[in-house]
């Protein structure tokens, strides 16, 4: 590894300064077995393991109880969940490192199960017919009850609460999860938001909820301290691309661009694009969407250690993050610096297992 290689230099995203450009993104592990939905001392220790990534991003994190769409996800909506967090952050920073909370809200993608018996809020009354982990096993998602204004109101109060917990339990930052098909792109889907009022209908209509939840953020924080993940290429259940979804997003990202925000993230999907509405992201997310946006990209979605360097150099993108490889590499920065070969996960234990597939990879030895 040369010096000058361009992983292992140092940026600066809004207000944080760290250390190389390689990102832990985040990963549903599913752990926090308790009803409280606390953060747990072996959830402390699987981020510490992984402290020596420039920054960690959280798995997703419930911003209040109506956001929940699958078991065992961990929440930051009350104090004892803001301790528990404590927790983790203590321990990430105790190690030399920096992490950031990702706050999400499933929208429709979620079950009465999940909510003693009530529905799941969205957009409009439209359902994705996605499966949801329930306690019950999987069930496929219903028709959703549309938000009353009140109800987006409080949602984007709930984004605004769920920050200043994130401040409280010694985050570095927080990022607003805007991917695939939840609360976030259901909004900006024209076949999924239905809806008739502000929030419905013309491009600026739909992209005005995830505005208002972001600068609800950073009212609660400051503009450096936010950061947002969007995936234009990639569906969910019967949310997928539509020929509006470009000119949607690209308007999203332009207004995004003026908020300061600490970076935003883009996630590229595996799939081939080609013949899709979104045929033009095929030669990359994060470089399609770069002349739209003046501020730091992190880019995400399948990058290999070559892939990620030549996008950096390239200049699509400011920073690389990687979901899967940090599962089995809590070193993945250490492998990268000293060309090591990469362990294999066990995919039986992603979302089950204890300690088992979660805590116990060894780093590699040199």
């Amino acid at each position: 590894m040369h010096s000058s290689d361009i992983l292992f230099q140092p940026i600066k995203i809004g207000d944080v300064e760290l250390p190389n450009r390689i990102v832990m993104a985040s990963m549903s592990r599913a752990r926090t077995e308790n009803p409280g939905l606390v953060p747990i001392a072996l959830q402390a220790e699987y981020y510490r393991q992984r402290a020596s990534a420039g920054l960690i991003m959280s798995e997703g994190i419930w911003p209040s109880e109506e956001a929940i769409g699958a078991m065992h996800v961990p929440g930051l909506f009350n104090e004892a969940q803001a301790e528990g967090w404590k927790r983790v952050t203590d321990a990430v920073h105790a190690a030399g490192g920096r992490i950031f909370a990702q706050l999400g809200h499933c929208g429709a993608a979620s079950h009465p199960d999940l909510h003693g018996g009530r529905l799941p809020l969205a957009p409009s009354a439209v359902g994705l017919e996605q499966p949801v982990f329930t306690p019950g096993g999987f069930q496929t998602s219903p028709v959703p009850q549309a938000m009353t204004l009140d109800d987006i109101e409080r949602t984007i109060a709930d984004y605004a609460q769920a920050t200043r917990l994130a401040r409280q339990a010694g985050f570095d930052g927080v990022e607003l999860h805007g991917i695939v098909g939840y609360l976030i792109p259901e909004f900006l889907n024209e076949t999924f938001n239905r809806r008739t009022d502000r929030y419905g209908g013309s491009i600026e209509n739909r992209a005005r909820f995830v505005l208002e939840v972001l600068d609800a953020m950073i009212e609660a924080w400051s503009a450096g301290r936010v950061g947002l993940k969007l995936s234009p290429g990639v569906g969910l259940g019967k949310l997928q691309p539509t020929a509006q979804t470009l000119p949607t997003y690209e308007y999203l990202v332009k207004q995004v661009s003026k908020l300061g925000l600490a970076y935003l993230q883009l996630y590229h999907p595996a799939a081939d694009l080609r013949g899709t509405p979104v045929e033009a992201l095929a030669g990359g997310t994060a470089a399609y969407f770069r002349p739209l946006y003046d501020g730091v990209i992190m880019a995400n979605g399948g990058l290999t250690q070559a892939s990620a360097r030549a996008m950096l150099e390239a200049g699509h993108a400011d920073l690389v993050s990687f979901g899967a490889p940090y599962i089995a590499n809590p070193d993945l920065v250490e492998r990268f610096r000293h060309d090591l070969p990469l362990a294999q996960a066990d995919q039986d234990t992603y979302y089950q297992g204890g300690a088992r597939g979660y805590t116990d990879y060894a780093p590699a030895q040199r």
